[in-house]
C-alpha cells in the first residue's frame, strides 16, 4: 500500500485517502469550543479560508458548528466535517451527512459492530469515509484480521512532544492517513525555552512552530482556538519550513502526553 503522506502548501490543500475521498490537510479543532462563542469561532474561520471543521459527540458543539457553517454563509458541500461517536454510544446508531466519521476510542467494546455500521451508513451516502481516532496498532491489526477493511484516517495525539512514531509508521505502511489531534499540546509545551529559541529563528511564535512542525511531518493538522486573531495566526504555517536540523531536534525531543492515550489499550470487540 505505501505510504499516504502530502504537505499542505496552503488551506486549501488536500489528500486523497485509501477510499478515494478528498480530505483537507488542515482544520479547525473545535474541543471546548461551546455556545455562541463556538459558532462565532467558525463562521471567523470558514470566512477566513478554513475548509474542515474537527468536532465530536463527547464535545457537545455539534448543533454550534452547523450553526456556524450557517452564519458564515459558506455552501455545506465546501466544507469537510469531521465528527467522532463515542464509546458509550458504540453500536447501531443513526446519524446524519457526515464527510468523516471516526470511532473516538477503541474503548467501551461493541468496536466492531460500531464498525461495521458506519460503514452501512457510508454505502447509504450518510458518510463520506469511515475511520478511527486513538487506535493502537492492535486495534488497527485486529480490525483488519475480522475482514473488515482498513480505516481511511487514524486520529492521534501529535506533536513534537508525543509523535507515536510505532503507530505513524504503520499507519503509513498499512495507507491509513494520520491525522494528529492536540498538536499546540493544548499548551503545556508552549514554555519551553528550546522552542521559543527555535521560533525566533524563524520570527514566528511557538505555536505557529509547533504547528508548522505537524504540518512538515505531513499530518493533517486541526489547532484549536476561539480568538479571532489566534485563528488566523495559526494558518501562518505554509511559506516557510523548519530546517531538517531543527527537525531532528524535535523529533528527538523527550516525550509526554498532554491527554489520555487509548492507544495503549488491549482490544475488545
Amino acid at each position: 500500500m505505501g505510504e499516504n503522506i502530502k504537505i499542505a502548501e496552503n488551506l486549501s490543500s488536500t489528500i486523497r485517502l485509501n477510499d478515494g475521498v478528498d480530505m483537507p490537510l488542515f482544520g479547525l479543532g473545535v474541543w471546548l469550543l461551546k455556545g455562541e462563542t463556538a459558532e462565532t469561532a467558525i463562521c471567523h474561520a470558514l470566512k477566513n479560508g478554513y475548509k474542515m471543521l474537527d468536532t465530536a459527540q463527547f464535545y457537545e458543539n455539534e448543533t454550534q458548528v452547523g450553526r456556524g457553517l450557517k452564519l458564515s454563509g459558506i455552501d455545506r458541500k465546501d466544507i469537510f466535517f469531521v465528527t467522532k461517536v463515542w464509546y458509550t454510544s458504540h453500536g447501531r446508531e443513526g446519524t446524519d451527512y457526515i464527510d468523516l466519521y471516526l470511532i473516538h476510542s477503541p474503548y467501551g467494546g461493541k468496536v466492531l459492530e460500531t464498525y461495521d455500521t458506519l460503514l452501512e451508513f457510508k454505502s447509504q451516502g450518510k458518510i463520506r469515509s469511515v475511520g478511527v481516532s486513538n487506535f493502537g496498532i492492535q486495534h488497527l491489526e485486529a480490525l483488519e484480521k475480522a475482514g473488515r477493511p482498513l480505516p481511511s484516517v487514524n486520529q492521534i495525539e501529535l506533536h513534537p512532544f508525543q509523535r507515536k512514531e510505532k503507530i505513524v509508521k504503520y499507519c503509513k505502511e498499512k495507507g491509513i492517513t494520520v491525522m494528529g489531534y492536540s498538536p499546540l499540546s493544548k499548551g503545556k509545551s508552549l514554555d519551553k525555552p528550546m522552542l521559543s529559541e527555535m521560533s525566533a529563528k524563524y520570527g514566528k511564535n511557538v505555536g505557529q512552530l509547533m504547528i508548522r512542525y505537524s504540518v512538515q511531518m505531513g499530518y493533517i493538522t486541526i489547532p484549536k482556538s476561539q480568538n479571532f486573531d489566534r485563528i488566523i495566526s495559526n494558518t501562518d504555517v505554509f511559506d516557510w519550513r523548519i530546517s531538517d536540523e531543527d527537525m531532528k531536534v524535535l523529533n528527538n525531543s523527550e516525550e509526554e502526553s498532554c491527554t489520555w492515550d487509548p492507544t495503549v489499550e488491549p482490544w475488545i470487540s
